[in-house]
């Protein structure tokens, strides 16, 4: 996996740069998004790793598919990551573009997991407290997952926040 970022960090800082530069953080945004998703379809897949479909076979392909969901610069630079036999990098490209976003706008998107739904009042409690513990912005998304038994876990970038059961549970037993 950090292969993954090492290879497309370029790529990603080149095209967040060029976003600044425009003035289209919204754009490119919307862009890479679409293609990580055009790629990560399981028969565009298999015809991209066939050996028999050539370069501009493939770039034709995808950008018939794409046609006007992207911008102009990011069918450039889906030229390049095929050119380059780097097309598999796109979904981590668009991840990283979105954390320099993030990055630069003031906020962290945080991924909240709870053993059970929360209302409205306990997500803005969860969120008031990570936005004072961050010292961002916290654009959340809740999701439940049954297996943390109780309490919440979040997730913002590589930094984990686990104040579940189950978390607890797991120390319990490394300190045992």
């Amino acid at each position: 996996m950090a292969e993954l970022s090492t290879l497309a960090r370029p790529y990603a800082e080149a095209a967040f740069k060029r976003a600044k530069e425009t003035g289209s953080s919204k754009q490119w945004s919307d862009s890479l998004t679409f293609l990580s998703l055009v790629i990560q379809d399981e028969a565009l897949a298999n015809i991209v790793k066939n050996p028999r479909v050539g370069k501009q076979h493939t770039a034709h392909l995808i950008l018939d598919i794409c046609q006007d969901q992207i911008q102009d610069e990011a069918k450039n630079l889906l030229k390049v990551l095929i050119e380059n036999d780097k097309l598999p990098l796109l979904p981590q490209i668009s991840v990283m573009f979105e954390q320099y976003k993030a990055d630069d706008e003031g906020y962290v998107n945080v991924d909240l997991y709870s053993a059970y739904s929360l209302t409205k009042a306990e997500q803005g409690k969860y969120v008031a407290m990570l936005e004072k513990l961050l010292h961002k912005k916290v654009n959340a998304s809740v999701s439940v997952d049954k297996s943390l038994i109780g309490g919440i876990l979040a997730k913002a970038g590589d930094k984990v926040i686990d104040g579940s059961i189950k978390g607890q549970l797991h120390q319990l037993a490394k300190r045992l």
